[in-house]
């Protein structure tokens, strides 16, 4: 899981650094425009060259230079411990005097210290190896080289951690978006929820012993829930329906589009849980989850999210909320702090702070800094 994830002009994040260590349960707080969802976005970049976006045109835009600052690059790096290997990826991308569009200044791939990969804009060298022979060649300045190469002796190295940036978690859910509806299957969901119905569809069909976990789940949180299914409403789609029983004799169904938004939250988590067992261990980053969910359900809800990522993969949620912040502990709950729009966002871990005092308070006074 990340063990460092750094950022440099892009956005609010400069000379930003965040080094979870590989924890797996992680809680950020801070106020409004503190930098939170940007870290978000800088993951989503990474993700969405997992998922095989190979311009630099399609990954950043000459706005998101911190306060436009468009003669410095905009740099990534991000540390992952996979199956107790350490992947070392860094991105560099410039914009030129008269450029439209982003090139790549600097890429690279380690694992364990070995490099795989190197390049300088459209250079890329990839060092000897045993036997054989190392290689150059040139690649489009504007094209992100861990999607192309095509290393014998190192694929199953690029295709982990690219497998592993794809299949990143990325959660800022509109309930309003989320439907139960399903015209495909996938294991790529969208911030907002809005392919809730195909992420749940596709988890069932590949690994149905997944239902279990998922009803598991929510009935801790809906007593009366008994079972859901998918049903046709068309040639190609499906729609979901939630069963609701108290006995002797009450039975509701009610589609999925119907609940209320924090019902449409406790079901994405329960579906993050169970992906996260089923086909994980992954990286799971959710803005506010319980934005939306009553007091009486958001510790609940925060231990039972900790609890499964103990297992495996990791959770890094954002909150305001008192109780899901007492849900951690100092040790891996940080800080992001940021005096001004016109300075950049800083993080630290809350136990290097040492607050004096009941921590909420101090979060309701202002007080708390980076």
């Amino acid at each position: 899981m990340i063990e460092r994830l750094y950022i440099h002009n892009f956005r609010c994040l400069e000379n930003f650094e965040f080094k979870p260590g590989g924890a797996p349960s992680v809680l950020l707080i801070g106020k409004n425009g503190s930098g939170k969802s940007t870290l978000a976005k800088a993951l989503n970049v990474l993700q969405r060259i997992g998922r095989g976006v190979t311009r630099t045109g399609e990954l950043v835009k000459p706005a998101d230079c911190t306060q436009g600052r468009k003669d410095v690059p905009i740099r990534f790096s991000i540390e992952v411990r996979l199956a107790d290997r350490l992947y070392v990826y860094t991105l560099a991308l410039e914009l030129p005097d008269r450029f439209k569009e982003f090139r790549v200044l600097e890429e690279s791939l380690h694992l364990d210290g070995q490099e795989i990969y190197t390049r300088h804009q459209a250079q890329v060298s990839i060092p000897p190896r045993g036997n054989k022979v190392g290689a150059q060649f040139s690649i489009d300045w504007h094209v992100i080289a861990l999607n192309v190469i095509q290393d014998p002796v190192f694929s199953r190295t690029l295709s982990t951690l690219r497998e592993w940036l794809a299949g990143m978690v990325l959660l800022a859910p509109v309930p309003s978006m989320m439907t139960g509806d399903s015209k495909d299957e996938s294991l790529q969901p969208l911030a907002d929820g809005g392919n809730f119905g195909d992420w749940m569809a596709g988890l069932l069909a590949q690994y149905p012993a997944a239902y279990n976990d998922i009803v598991s789940y929510l009935r801790d949180v809906l007593p009366d829930l008994h079972q859901f299914r998918n049903v046709p409403i068309g040639r190609d789609a499906k729609t979901l329906m939630v069963d609701f029983r108290t006995p002797p004799a009450g039975h509701l169904e009610l589609d999925f589009d119907v609940l209320s938004d924090g019902e449409k939250c406790l079901f994405l988590g329960a579906v993050l849980i169970a992906a996260n067992k089923a086909y994980g261990p992954l990286l799971a980053f959710w803005d506010e989850p319980d934005s939306h969910l009553s007091m009486a359900e958001v510790r609940q809800f925060a231990v039972a999210l900790r609890r499964a990522f103990d297992k495996g993969g990791q959770v890094i949620i954002t909150s305001h909320n008192a109780e899901t912040i007492r849900s951690f502990s100092d040790d891996n709950t940080w800080v992001l702090d940021r005096q001004g729009h016109l300075e950049p966002s800083g993080i630290r871990p809350l136990a290097d702070l040492q607050v004096r005092g009941d921590l909420i308070r101090t979060l309701l006074s202002g007080e708390l800094a980076s």
